[in-house]
């Protein structure tokens, strides 16, 4: 579900599911206080704007999430950390402090998620590396 949605947003999948692992831990029942709910955490708001009538519905929750996401990059030029601030904090909040909000929560969440991120892709590649050198 992660690699469709990625795909058809044109995202990097690994970005995805960093944000989904430290949103919910890939549980798709999850709920947060402020109303969150499933794998992207998605509040009631940003579900219904993108299309998610269930946000329980693993495969409806990631599309809608991989739709927002894409928004939030497209609104902040591509810039992964503030975008990924943004899916925090709220698109209002980063613009307003002209970068990264200096909340607790927001800064904690932006380093968890684009440390998660970069690690993905190291993963990710290093195969493809050991191949080319033959090892």
């Amino acid at each position: 579900m992660v690699a469709v949605s990625a795909d058809q947003y044109q995202i990097n999948p690994q970005l995805v599911h960093a944000i989904i692992k430290v949103e919910s831990g890939y549980n798709t029942n999850a709920r947060s206080p402020k109303g969150a709910k499933g794998l992207m955490q998605l509040i009631p708001e940003i579900a219904r704007k993108f299309g998610a009538k269930n946000p329980f519905n693993p495969q409806q929750n990631i599309s809608a999430g991989v739709a927002y996401l894409k928004h939030l990059l497209g609104v902040f030029s591509g810039d992964v950390s503030l975008s990924v601030a943004a899916y925090n904090a709220g698109p209002s909040a980063v613009l307003r402090y002209g970068g990264i909000p200096n909340y607790p929560e927001t800064t904690d969440y932006v380093h968890k998620v684009t440390t998660l991120y970069q690690q993905r892709l190291l993963d990710s590649v290093a195969p493809l590396l050991a191949m080319k050198s033959g090892g």
